[in-house]
């Protein structure tokens, strides 16, 4: 295919490396994209706070899994949960057959209970813009997502447990341990096709990259989706491509072929 005009990239298990780094080539790739009027948007479950951190250089950013775009300076959209449906889920979560720690998602700040030395570790992985309440129901609004650390499996033993609960939401499996419960209308596929009118360009001259079931909807709206060898099955059955893993830098490969 001919180079996309727009390209969403996952983070973990797709660009990033198995240590949680962007591979140095990347950042040659991004000048060269900007240089053909190419644009390369992260896509992450990640705050935006956190995206923008990572990639210093970029104006487009998809974040919250869809639930925060960033475009050139400014927040163009956020998509948040009613104040209702946070308060109820947000009161059940003691309750949880799981052990569960929650992070309450507001487009600037991330807000959660003290936390474990290991598990604050691997919140702060995604929220770098973050706050510590003394009570869940003091966070911050509005709220675009509340994402649940599962300490045992997310997919198996979460997601049922948050359908029941909020049957209004909802709610993507992130990576094994996370589960992120959203407005309905906020995912990163809704956020790509919105992104690309914006920028005007037709879905056809797309592209998005993906490895986990939080990518789905990405995928199936971009007009090429390209899906990791490292995958759920689920993304590799809807890819136009599936190429390497993340452990090898397959995603900078794939990008050079079609930029270099």
């Amino acid at each position: 295919m001919q180079t996309p005009r727009l390209i969403a990239l996952d983070m973990d298990g797709t660009l990033l490396t198995p240590e949680g780094q962007v591979p140095e080539r990347f950042w040659q790739l991004y000048d060269d994209a900007t240089a053909q009027s190419v644009t390369i948007t992260p896509a992450s479950g990640r705050q935006l706070a956190t995206l923008q951190r990572m990639f210093p250089a970029c104006e487009t950013f998809i974040a919250e899994n869809g639930a925060v775009v960033w475009h050139a300076g400014e927040v163009v959209s956020t998509t948040a949960l009613s104040a209702d449906a946070a308060r109820n889920l947000i009161a059940a979560l003691p309750d949880a057959p799981f052990p569960t720690h929650a992070v309450i998602c507001a487009p600037e700040v991330a807000a959660t209970l003290p936390l474990p030395p290991a598990i604050d570790a691997e919140v702060d992985k995604y929220y770098a813009s973050r706050t510590t309440l003394s009570a869940l129901g003091d966070h911050p609004s509005p709220v675009v997502k509340i994402a649940l650390y599962v300490e045992t499996d997310a997919e198996r033993d979460a997601l049922p447990w948050v359908r029941e609960h909020a049957p209004d939401l909802r709610a993507v499996v992130s990576g094994k341990h996370w589960l992120d419960i959203m407005n309905p209308d906020a995912d990163k596929g809704h956020a790509f096709e919105a992104l690309a009118g914006t920028l005007d360009i037709p879905l056809a001259q797309t592209a998005a990259f993906g490895d986990f079931l939080n990518d789905l909807g990405m995928l199936r709206a971009a007009g090429h989706a390209v899906a990791m060898d490292n995958a759920h099955p689920d993304l590799k059955a809807i890819a136009d491509e599936v190429i390497g893993t993340n452990g090898d830098e397959a995603v900078v490969d794939k990008l050079a072929q079609w930029l270099q």
